[in-house]
């Protein structure tokens, strides 16, 4: 169900029923037609487009959940705030905007280990993450990750022990989840700049951990 945790701690396959590709929108055709005619033209070279679509899906968009993350680790008071009510604590820092209104931080813990997906389409909180990946887009992922989490996690090389539970959270167009990923050992005294570095965009989909300070 959309907006739904699914628990997948026993390792059973708990299918879902879900596996919808979506045709492009009229907005994205339009994108892609008025760049194959510039590309054709020799006025836009692809590898220029490519360079600033990784820009925003990798570097500058998820700086924003990078912050975000960083706070909670650094501020329990801002942490709490954070899971009661994400977009009003996000605002602390100066995160929100259209696809992030309706917020829900998931905590990764030493038992609990929260993945995120958007099984009908590719909903994704673009104010904290920038630009989905193509990846979180595909069909294989929405369809896999709730049938075999562990099995996607697998191939991300994020390795989990038998004894911690996996949630898989299916976000939709009312509900966007960021997971807040565990704070690395050793870093207990860095700064938030310090921190934030840390934090990846996969790490804030929860397909991968944060990046250890070595």
């Amino acid at each position: 169900m959309a907006g739904q945790g699914h628990d997948h701690g026993d390792g059973h396959d708990h299918g879902h029923g879900h596996d919808h590709t979506e045709p492009p929108s009229d907005e994205a055709l339009r994108v892609k037609a008025l760049e194959s005619l510039l590309v054709d033209k020799g006025l836009l070279d692809p590898a220029a487009v490519d360079a600033v679509i990784d820009q925003y899906e990798t570097k500058i968009g998820p700086r924003n959940g990078a912050r975000v993350v960083a706070r909670a680790w650094a501020d329990p008071d801002f942490k709490r705030r954070l899971l009661e009510n994400a977009s009003e604590a996000m605002k602390e820092v100066g995160v929100s905007g259209l696809q992030g209104e309706d917020m829900v931080v998931l905590e990764n813990t030493a038992r609990v280990h929260n993945l995120v997906v958007c099984t009908l389409c590719s909903c994704y909180p673009w104010p904290v993450l920038g630009l989905p990946p193509n990846w979180y887009k595909s069909a294989p992922y929405r369809s896999r990750v709730v049938r075999d989490p562990r099995g996607v996690l697998d191939e991300f090389g994020t390795k989990l022990g038998d004894g911690v539970e996996v949630r898989v959270w299916d976000s939709n167009a009312e509900i966007r989840y960021l997971v807040l990923p565990e704070r690395p050992a050793g870093t207990e005294d860095m700064d938030e700049a310090a921190l934030a570095e840390l934090v990846t965009r996969d790490s804030m989909i929860g397909v991968a951990m944060a990046l250890s300070p070595e």
